[in-house]
C-alpha cells in the first residue's frame, strides 16, 4: 500500500453559509466513515484560513519568520486527508470522492518512498 495526500483546493473569501456547508460537512463525514471501514484512512483535516499561517525560511544559517502565506493566490489548501491505497487509480476514486463531498477541486499526489509504519501494510 502506498499513501496519498488528498488536498483540497479552496477559493479565497469568506466562508460558506450554514446552509451551504451543513450538507457539505455531512457529506464530508460519511465520506471519512467510508474511507475507515475500507481501512484507507490516515488522517484528515481543516485549516485555518491562510492570514493564520506563518512561514519559516532558512537563510545564510539564520531562520526567517514571515506571517501570512507562503503565496498569494486565488486558492490555497484548506484542507487534507491522506490515504492508503494500492494504487493511484484507487487513490484517485477517493479523491473523486472527496471532490463530490466538499464540491471544491482536490489534488491527488503520492508520497515519496515508504512510509514509516505501514511496511505490514504491503
Amino acid at each position: 500500500m502506498r499513501h496519498y495526500l488528498l488536498s483540497i483546493q479552496q477559493p479565497d473569501g469568506p466562508a460558506p453559509s450554514p446552509e451551504v456547508l451543513e450538507p457539505i460537512m455531512r457529506d464530508l463525514a460519511a465520506l471519512n466513515a467510508e474511507l475507515r471501514a475500507a481501512d484507507a484512512w490516515v488522517f484528515s483535516g481543516g485549516l485555518h484560513d491562510p492570514a493564520t499561517a506563518t512561514v519559516v525560511r532558512a537563510r545564510d544559517g539564520e531562520e526567517l519568520v514571515t506571517d501570512g502565506p507562503y503565496t498569494e493566490g486565488k486558492e490555497h489548501v484548506g484542507g487534507l486527508t491522506i490515504v492508503r491505497a494500492p494504487d493511484l487509480d484507487a487513490a484517485l476514486e477517493w479523491g473523486r470522492k472527496l471532490a463530490r463531498a466538499t464540491t471544491l477541486p482536490v489534488e491527488v499526489r503520492p508520497f515519496a518512498g515508504v512510509v514509516e509504519g505501514d511496511d505490514d501494510r504491503r
